[in-house]
């Protein structure tokens, strides 16, 4: 999957969830990535933010950070 479209849907993800507290936020949206995105778009956008998470939100960098490796 394109990686500019993983960064487009965890941002709009990101978006619903920052009217939570910022620790809230990050946890709903990993747990929404963790339910309803397959384990190669989590690996795909994890290789992404380790190589710097350009174009990522705030809140989906830190969701990211929280995943477990799929």
């Amino acid at each position: 999957m394109d990686v500019t479209r993983l960064v487009a849907m965890a941002n709009d993800i990101a978006a619903f969830f920052d009217g939570e507290s910022p620790e809230t936020a990050a946890e709903s949206v990993r747990s929404h990535l963790v339910k309803f995105w397959e384990p190669r778009m989590r690996r795909e956008i994890a290789a992404h933010v380790a190589a710097g998470g350009a174009g990522l939100a705030p809140t989906a960098q830190e969701a990211v950070r929280l995943l477990k490796p799929a």
